[in-house]
């Protein structure tokens, strides 16, 4: 260690670990020459990151600086090789893990507790602050020069980073929003089925109707009361014909969703988009309807399926949903209301016009 190096002033030598932020040109022997140096200044260089910025590269390097070495220092030898130290902040020695294993770690945190994504965003960003605030207020274009950065998590929230000791670069950036839309599948993954439970405390599984269904699905209608197949199908009728079977479990332009209990299909709804086109952007409106089993009814059995088909209906990209119910009944708009959803009075002949919340709604926005 040179003997000239005078401590500063204002601030005291230290043997802690750097991460620094080193910019210069993308030509041959650049690092090595950077590299050299510290060793000259008896650095041990413990990490090395390169990020394409334009105009060259950003080389983010983490070392344990020779004792009474300053930051002040580093910097001016750094600068008299030709490249420039954009910042050099304090790090964490356990920081020091492979990239892609620490961002598939924080992934795998975010799915596991999405309580937890503004942390996750925090570590993979290493950003000083990171906020949840209302889509609204989250002012995209406002980046403070490189210090800020919005990203949306859904139609109506999203997160707001911010980093004072470098700025966020776009490789930085695309991580994020990478890490965000698996999130954003995870959540809105609607293949697999979930479980739900009844009031009483029983188990239910709800699943997507497949043909190897209509059994149990004839069995449930069999055990529906007339009253109940009317309600569902506005027409007098003691059983489900066999050749409405297919139709009901893959309706053309929709799904259908079965409540489980065992091996019993114990309730079924259905989602069929208006339009023959997949919805996008909001368009079309999406018809639901409901068939509790009597014994199974004002259990919760049907909140929980038209809470699941306002998820799936949010996923194929619609707004709004439709029920056409009988007129001077409002079962389903009181379940539409349990299930967390904004629904409209039903009209004088039975229409029944339901929103679908901004939370269920997939991320529209990304950084800008």
């Amino acid at each position: 260690m040179p003997d000239s190096w005078p401590l500063a002033a204002d601030e005291e030598a230290t043997s802690a670990t750097w991460r620094l932020r080193i910019r210069m040109d993308d030509r041959p022997g650049m690092l090595a020459r950077i590299a050299i140096r510290m060793a000259d200044l008896e650095c041990n260089i413990l990490g090395l990151a390169v990020l394409p910025v334009p105009g060259g590269v950003l080389d983010e390097v983490v070392i344990r600086p020779a004792s009474g070495l300053t930051k002040p220092q580093l910097i001016k030898a750094i600068e008299e090789e030709g490249c420039e130290c954009s910042a050099v902040a304090d790090a964490d020695i356990r920081e020091l893990v492979d990239a892609s294993a620490a961002n598939l770690a924080s992934a795998r945190r975010a799915i596991d507790d999405p309580s937890r994504c503004a942390d996750v965003l925090r570590d993979v960003l290493a950003a000083d602050l990171v906020t949840v605030v209302p889509l609204a207020e989250a002012n995209v274009a406002r980046t403070e020069g490189g210090h800020r950065a919005a990203f949306a998590v859904d139609a109506g929230t999203a997160l707001v980073a911010r980093r004072r000791w470098a700025p966020f670069v776009q490789l930085e950036l695309a991580r994020a929003e990478a890490l965000l839309g698996l999130l954003d599948s995870v959540r809105v993954n609607v293949a697999g089925p979930v479980v739900a439970t009844s009031s009483d405390g029983a188990a239910i599984v709800l699943r997507l109707g497949q043909p190897g269904d209509a059994d149990a699905v004839s069995a449930l209608h069999d055990r529906c009361s007339k009253g109940t197949l009317f309600q569902r199908y506005q027409m007098g009728m003691s059983t489900m014909p066999r050749r409405w079977l297919h139709r009901l479990l893959m309706p053309p332009r929709g799904e259908s969703l079965l409540a489980v209990c065992g091996r019993e299909v114990i309730a079924v709804g259905q989602l069929v988009s208006s339009s023959g086109r997949p919805a996008s952007g909001g368009r079309g409106i999406a018809e639901i309807s409901l068939l509790v089993e009597d014994a199974w009814q004002r259990k919760g059995i049907g909140t929980a399926l038209l809470a699941r088909l306002a998820a799936i209906a949010a996923m194929r990209g619609h707004r709004k949903l439709m029920a056409v119910t009988l007129p001077g009944r409002d079962a389903t708009y009181r379940t539409a209301l349990r299930a967390g959803l904004a629904a409209d009075a039903p009209e004088e002949e039975g229409l029944l016009r339901i929103t679908i919340p901004p939370v269920l709604t997939p991320r529209e926005l990304g950084v800008r």
